[in-house]
Formats: C-alpha cells, sequence, structure tokens
C-alpha cells in the first residue's frame, strides 16, 4: 500500500510540474507580429527557413550572413513572401561590424525584440589532423559571434524590459562528437554560456533558450570544412546529415524553436 501510495503521489507531483511548466511557457508565448528579430546566418539552411517562418507570422526580420549574394537571394525571397526585412553583410567574427550591424536595426525599426544566433561553422577530420587554428575558428564563430552579439543587443532589450534570445547549439554541445572536436568544443561553450544567460537575464524580462537539436538536413556538408581522408569524412557526415532516419527536417527545428 505504501508504494502503491508512494508511487501515486510522484505521478501527481509528475503532472503538477508538467502542468506549471506548461502554464509558465504558455504566459511567455509572443505574438510574432510586428516583432524585429534578427536571425544571424540567416541567408541559408535554418536561418532562412526560420526569417521565413517568422515572415510569415508577421514579424519584422533582420538577417546578415558574410555571403552578400546569398543574402541577396534570401532577401528577394522573403520580399516576395510580403515580408517586412532588412539584410545586411555581417561577419560574426567581427565584433566592431556585429555592433553596427545591432546599430543599423536600431535606427531602422526602433527596437530589437528577439536575437536568434544560428550562424555557425562546422570542420570534419579527426583529431591529429585538427590545429590550433580549426579550434580558435570554432570558438570565435560558434561561441564568441553569439556572445558579442548578446552583449549588443542587450542595452535595447534591457531598456525595452523585454526581449528573446536564442542560441543555436547542437546535441553536439551536450555529446562530444568523434571527428567533430572544434565544433563540439565550442558548442559545449555556448551551451554552458546560454544556459548561465538565462538565469543571469531573467529578471530583466529577457528570456534565453538553448536549442541543441540533433544532426539537421540543412545542407551543411555542403559547406562543412573537411580534413583527413576527405572523401571518406565526407560520405559519413553527408549521409547522416541527409538520411531521414538520421536527421530531422530543418522545417520541423524551425517549427519547435519558434513555438
Amino acid at each position: 500500500m505504501r508504494t502503491t501510495s508512494l508511487i501515486a503521489g510522484l505521478a501527481c507531483a509528475a503532472g503538477a510540474a508538467y502542468v506549471a511548466k506548461s502554464l509558465i511557457r504558455n504566459v511567455r508565448r509572443i505574438d510574432w507580429q510586428g516583432r524585429v528579430v534578427i536571425v544571424t546566418g540567416g541567408s541559408r539552411g535554418l536561418g532562412l527557413v526560420l526569417a521565413r517562418r517568422l515572415v510569415d507570422r508577421g514579424a519584422i526580420v533582420a538577417i546578415c550572413a558574410r555571403d552578400e549574394d546569398a543574402l541577396n537571394r534570401a532577401g528577394e525571397e522573403l520580399q516576395a513572401r510580403g515580408g517586412t526585412f532588412y539584410s545586411s553583410v555581417c561577419d560574426v567574427n567581427d565584433p566592431a561590424a556585429i555592433q553596427g550591424f545591432v546599430n543599423r536595426v536600431l535606427e531602422r525599426f526602433g527596437k530589437i525584440d528577439v536575437l536568434i544566433n544560428n550562424a555557425g561553422i562546422i570542420q570534419v577530420g579527426p583529431a591529429e589532423q585538427m590545429e590550433i587554428a580549426d579550434y580558435e575558428q570554432a570558438m570565435a564563430t560558434n561561441f564568441w559571434g553569439p556572445l558579442h552579439f548578446m552583449h549588443a543587443v542587450l542595452p535595447a532589450m534591457k531598456a525595452l524590459g523585454s526581449g528573446r534570445i536564442v542560441n543555436i547549439a547542437s546535441i553536439g554541445g551536450k555529446i562530444s562528437v568523434p571527428h567533430l572536436l572544434p565544433y563540439s568544443a565550442s558548442k559545449f561553450a555556448l551551451t554552458g554560456l546560454s544556459e548561465g544567460m538565462r538565469s543571469e537575464l531573467s529578471s530583466h524580462g529577457i528570456y534565453v533558450t538553448t536549442v541543441a537539436p540533433f544532426v539537421m538536413r540543412t545542407g551543411s556538408h555542403h559547406h562543412a570544412f573537411f580534413k583527413g581522408q576527405y572523401q571518406a569524412e565526407f560520405t559519413w557526415f553527408s549521409l547522416g546529415a541527409t538520411l531521414p532516419l538520421l536527421s530531422m527536417s530543418a522545417e520541423s527545428a524551425a517549427a519547435t524553436i519558434i513555438n
């Protein structure tokens, strides 16, 4: 009887916790209409899928990336959807470029409601082929870039008394993956930063979400950097990044992130 009562009590407690969490999530859910959203790495892949969905929901979307041609193509697509958007070249490795981009968004739209740190790079290959420069490059893009963007938008969000920051980390930022060590190390760093920022910023009405998706079908294998036995590394990585049973679609990931 005691065991039955204990199990029933635990079940009730778990149910209450789930309900409470759902209520909090619903309270924090926002209407995207008219929200100003920055999406880094917004010219392709998950970033572009997020930008499409946000524009469709009435958000004002500001995208940035390093490739001007890709940005122009993305801009044409968003314009065709009838969305309000802004696009500009910005290298997330350059703090001055980040601040300049944020300043231009504020000048144009007057506020920033949401930052989605999506831009990233990935290097594939055995540890013995990786150099210190590979780790530095991964950290510069996957960790320092998001940190500099957060610092750039936080004054405006604090002045507004609200804001959302979404950091696209990875399952590789929770479980280290062989042959992806610079990537995993930088995503571990981003995960720790993001989860700590969530606690620090909630008192300002700013909520931080850490996203750690499994492998996504975003075409990342076409933009990754490979070392060692190039063909073998490309084969295993591209299979994981394209097979439906081993990966999730960018559309599914984007829908989950936005919800």
